[in-house]
């Protein structure tokens, strides 16, 4: 299982995705799900994926190769004029690879559906973020909701829905965002660090790229405060009148 984040705030774009993944309780490793398609001036894109990696991998093969199209012509992102385009591409990517996939996998019973968190700009558009499924079909984030998830998500969204808005400044959305991931490494070990970030600012600031790992000293420090500002909090609300 994994656990990818997308955050479009209205001061930039944040991406977090960890990197474990198993095959059973006695097969767990590391694995990059979080990739930029183009990190140039011009486009920015960023892909983050949870589901089969036979699936993702095919997947992100055929967008290298392009996408084959009736009248002959390839389909690349790098020719999108748009993100919406460019999760137009993604998707049709996303139904051949599940397509392909599942047509192997299909005597062992294995499932090779993937999602797909999908964000950056193209040209002078402003950051936007997608999340496609993997049915090839895709919803845009919008500002009400200012947040994606995908794979175990379950976990960190209660601090999400409580602590993130579209107003939230850059840097405290960052520190929602891993608070989110503390919750859910805390509750489900198929989740955990290395955690890989991205972060694009709307006012063209260059882009922030890091890996925490476990030993990372501020996610260290996050998830210790955190804790004990809760039990702080948990001793300072009223208690049960009828206890």
């Amino acid at each position: 299982m994994t656990y990818c984040l997308g955050m479009l705030v209205e001061a930039g774009l944040i991406m977090m995705a960890d990197t474990r993944t198993n095959a059973g309780v006695d097969n767990i490793s590391s694995f990059k799900k979080l990739h930029y398609l183009h990190n140039d001036p011009d486009r920015m894109v960023v892909l983050a994926s949870a589901g089969s990696l036979s699936a993702t991998q095919t997947m992100l093969a055929l967008l290298k190769e392009g996408i084959p199209h009736k009248h002959g012509a390839r389909q690349m992102t790098a020719d999108a004029p748009s993100m919406f385009r460019t999760a137009e591409i993604i998707g049709d990517a996303v139904v051949i690879a599940r397509e392909s996939v599942e047509e192997h996998l299909k005597a062992s019973g294995i499932n090779g559906g993937v999602a797909m968190l999908l964000g950056g700009r193209v040209g002078s558009e402003p950051l936007s973020l997608y999340l496609i499924y993997s049915e090839g079909n895709f919803i845009e984030c919008q500002a009400d909701s200012p947040f994606m998830q995908i794979g175990e998500h379950k976990y960190g969204k209660p601090i999400l829905d409580r602590a993130l808005r579209y107003d939230t400044p850059l840097d405290e959305a960052v520190k929602v965002g891993l608070l989110s991931y503390d919750a859910t490494i805390r509750s489900n070990v198929s989740v955990d660090r290395p955690i890989d970030l991205i972060v694009m600012s709307a006012d063209g600031r260059p882009n922030v790229q890091k890996r925490l790992d476990d030993d990372d000293p501020y996610f260290n420090e996050l998830s210790a405060t955190w804790g004990r500002l809760l039990i702080d909090a948990r001793d300072k609300v009223p208690d049960p009148p009828f206890l």
